[in-house]
This record gives C-alpha cells, structure tokens and sequence, in this order.
C-alpha cells in the first residue's frame, strides 16, 4: 500500500497538533515552541508560516519558515517534501538552522539553488542540565538588566550577534527589528548582565527561547578586555540559577564547535553535550 504524503501551511485549527508534534523533542525545538505558544500559527503573528509534512492523514513533521528555516522532527521523506516547498517558494530566509542530521540534508537538497552560503557551521553541540553546579558559586554581580538600561545593554548586543553571525544586526532596517527583540527580552526580565564600574557591560546573556518544559540560553558574551580572567563559568551558574529557579527545569544552549573556551566553560558548570545543531548562514 503506497502512504499518501502531503506538505502544506497550518493554519490555527492545526495549532493542538503543531504542539504535540514539538512536544517530542522539548530541548531541540525550545525555540520554535516558545514563538507558537505565543503566537500561535497564524504566519503575520507567528513572523512566518508553519509547513507540515502529512503521512496517510497524520502530521508527523514540521518546518518553521521564517526568518530563519528550522525543521522540526522532520524525517528524511518529510526533508525532501519541505525542500520542494523551499525551492518552489525562493529563499526568504537569513539562515538555515535546526538538529544536524535533517539540517544538513535540507542543505544538500537547497545548496544547487540557494548556495553558495556565507558560512555553514555544520556541528554546533546542543547542551543542557537541569542543576546548578556544586563547586562553582555563582557571579553574585550578574543580575536582571532593567527596562530603562537599554543603552547599556544594546551595544554590548551588537557586539555579541556581529561577533557570531559575521554581519551587524543593524543592516537593512537599522536595527529596529533587532532592538524589538532585545526590548522584549529586557522586559520579560530574560536579559541578563555584570557591569563594571562605569557601567560597561562586562559579561552578559539571555534566555532567548523559553517554554514550560525547556528553556534556551543564548547570545553569551565577554567584553574583549575581560576575557581569560575566568568570568565566564560563574557567569553562566548567575543565567542557569535564574533560569532553573524562574523559567523551565532544563536548560539548553548550543555553541560553535570550534569555540573551545565556551564549551569548556559550559561543562564546567555542568552542561552536558546531547546532541548537534548545525546553521547554515546566508
């Protein structure tokens, strides 16, 4: 018997089965979880459509196009269905980001029409824990970054994402999208920072995705001149107390492959590698 297949855009009568698709892998989907139980699948609320991948009626499969393409327990046959919708539909996105494997077959399908890619960071470890470590005391100068502080944090973000990325978040529309999302962290009280005493920001971080189950820990970032003197693990156990005792019982991050200092720094404080993303940047 052949399996009837189908891809096609949800609309918000599809949202109980979107979650219970994303309820499968908590860690690896934190991020996409977190922007649909907010916004639900309608495309304008949600910054871009929700794709599903239907086997014999049945949605086994998810691709999150938006600003970033993002699928989401997706097999190989539901990679190849989101590639053909992908092609058909031209590439819209600034990056192509998820679990390694589907990641990197999505890539391989799409490369001969959208490549070549600025960069492709094909193993980006997926780490998580769900405690606080016992030997190292958290940087009691780590605190929430308060709502009238957006001009001390914004350049430190700026920093941060041109850093990481390789372009300024400010290009295009002069930053206001990227302000939105960093005010918006602020204000959920997810944005978090030591200042020196002249109030520069020396270390900070966010948690960028958050769910009842999971949450993410993102845009982790030393001020040049403060590097090598060991801020970075009792800055971290500052973020995951807040995160583990405010937010979600796992804690999730992901990081370059190549960035040795952090992944040491990570396990230090106790996260431990479960899996691979990998993020293909246009």
């Amino acid at each position: 018997m052949l399996t009837q297949t189908t891809t096609r855009v949800l609309d918000p009568s599809d949202l109980d089965a979107a979650l219970a698709v994303l309820d499968r892998e908590p860690v690896a989907n934190a991020f996409v979880t977190s922007r649909v139980q907010v916004a639900g699948l309608d495309p304008w609320r949600l910054g871009g459509e929700m794709w599903g991948w239907y086997e014999d009626g049945m949605l086994e499969s998810l691709c999150y196009a938006g600003a970033n393409l993002v699928p989401i327990c997706a097999t190989p046959r539901a990679v190849r269905g989101f590639a053909d919708r992908a092609r058909r539909a031209g590439r819209r996105c600034s990056s192509i980001v998820g679990p390694a494997e589907p990641t990197a077959q999505l890539w391989r399908l799409l490369e001969p029409n959208w490549g070549p890619a600025r960069e492709v960071r094909a193993q980006q470890p997926l780490m998580v824990t769900d405690r606080l470590p016992g030997d190292i005391a958290p940087d009691p100068y780590v605190r929430r970054v308060r709502k009238d502080e957006m001009e001390t944090i914004m350049p430190a973000c700026v920093a941060m994402f041109t850093e990481e990325v390789g372009v300024s978040p400010l290009a295009g529309d002069g930053g206001l999208l990227y302000q939105a999302r960093v005010a918006e962290l602020v204000g959920s009280g997810r944005s978090f920072a030591r200042l020196d005493e002249h109030g520069k920001v020396v270390f900070k971080a966010e948690i960028g995705a958050a769910t009842t189950r999971a949450c993410q820990i993102q845009g982790v970032w030393i001020a040049p001149e403060y590097r090598g003197r060991g801020l970075a693990a009792p800055g971290m156990a500052a973020v995951l107390r807040y995160a583990l005792a405010d937010v979600a019982p796992l804690v999730s991050l992901y990081v370059n492959d190549f960035n040795t200092p952090a992944r040491a720094a990570y396990r230090r404080v106790g996260f431990e590698e479960v899996g691979a993303f990998m993020s293909v940047l246009f």
